[in-house]
């Protein structure tokens, strides 16, 4: 049986990049380095990790809205700000969804597709 998700891996021709960006853009701190693989754990049990070495991965990600990772922010208009100034290009500016919540929408450097969500106030 199946009982939670306990990590992701996004793997990159550019691991150290890749990782400095969810490490200085996003504010992940990264637990552990091993050569060209970084682990964050933004939650205890749970592994967000770039790595380099993988065969099968080349350039960038050429299907970029097919998997996208959802951060949670309590100000998604600072957090778009910060970001702004910071030099990432969001192709959704913050938008107001039917559910109550807000969502802005921006690329890594590898073209992975991410989401800022701020959830509706409970």
């Amino acid at each position: 049986m199946i009982t939670d998700l306990i990590g992701i891996i996004i793997w990159s021709e550019r691991p150290a990049e890749l990782a400095d960006f969810y490490s200085s853009k996003i504010g992940l701190a990264p637990v552990s380095t091993h050569g060209d693989f970084t682990a964050f754990e933004p939650h205890p049990g749970f592994r967000f990790s770039i790595g380099g070495a993988h065969p099968d991965v080349k350039g960038i990600n050429k299907d970029s809205k097919r998997f996208m990772l959802n951060f949670l922010t309590d100000d998604i208009f600072a957090d778009y700000k910060r970001l702004t100034e910071e030099g990432v290009s969001f192709i959704r500016s913050p938008e107001k969804e039917s559910w109550g919540g807000w969502v802005a929408t921006f690329l890594d450097i590898d073209g992975n597709t991410l989401q800022l969500m701020q959830m509706e106030p409970r």
